[in-house]
């Protein structure tokens, strides 16, 4: 078995981050606990505030990547999946560069940093083949990579990925969906938690 699992935002968490990063420019209070989502929403009421979005990302993705948390769960399933012997693989929409970030950072170099940090390439920590990580520039490149893996199932935050009208039809669907309010319905089983996830994809493995 082959689980396919998006990063942004579905294994490493942001909100503190950009939440930080937002404070550090101003744009709200110092120390308001304000999710990525709706600093974003905040931003796009602003006068060039897309632009401004655009740039707090290249920071937080990039030389701020090690303030990013792994998501509560993650952990409990990765180490699940290693005692079933379960293959896994990380397939991201992620440019090489973030927009309007002087210093260029590499962001796959930092996303891959930040798993080495994590323990994600270690024997003794979750032992995820350093060449099963696939960052690409396009959502559509995205998806076709899932494809050519061969990913029995695929998790991802966002609908837009497993709704693509070329998302494979043999992959299983499961979104993460952290957000409250009610649960998105679509081709695709949907989970607030990673435990749920867990419980409903390792359960049938």
């Amino acid at each position: 078995m082959l689980i396919g699992i998006d990063f942004d935002n579905t294994i490493a968490g942001y909100d503190r981050a950009f939440a930080a990063e937002a404070a550090r420019r101003g744009l709200i209070p110092v120390g308001e606990h304000a999710s990525k989502r709706s600093i974003r929403a905040r931003l796009r009421e602003l006068p060039d505030g897309e632009r401004e979005w655009m740039a707090i990302q290249g920071q937080v993705y990039g030389a701020r990547m090690g303030e990013a948390e792994l998501i509560e769960g993650v952990a409990g399933f990765l180490a699940g999946c290693g005692a079933r012997d379960i293959k896994v693989t990380v397939i991201s929409h992620k440019t090489r560069h973030g927009h309007f970030d002087p210093a260029r950072v590499d962001l796959r170099v930092a996303a891959k940093r930040w798993m080495a940090d994590q323990g994600f390439f270690d024997a003794d920590g979750f032992g995820l083949d350093g060449g099963a990580v696939f960052f690409e520039d396009t959502r559509e490149a995205k998806v076709a990579r899932i494809a050519a893996c061969g990913c029995d199932v695929f998790i991802d935050d966002l609908e837009e990925v497993l709704t693509h009208p070329d998302f494979p039809n043999a992959t299983g669907r499961y979104l993460f969906h952290p957000d409250p309010g009610p649960l998105p319905a679509g081709p695709f089983t949907a989970h607030r938690h990673w435990a749920g996830l867990s419980d409903d994809i390792l359960s049938a493995a």
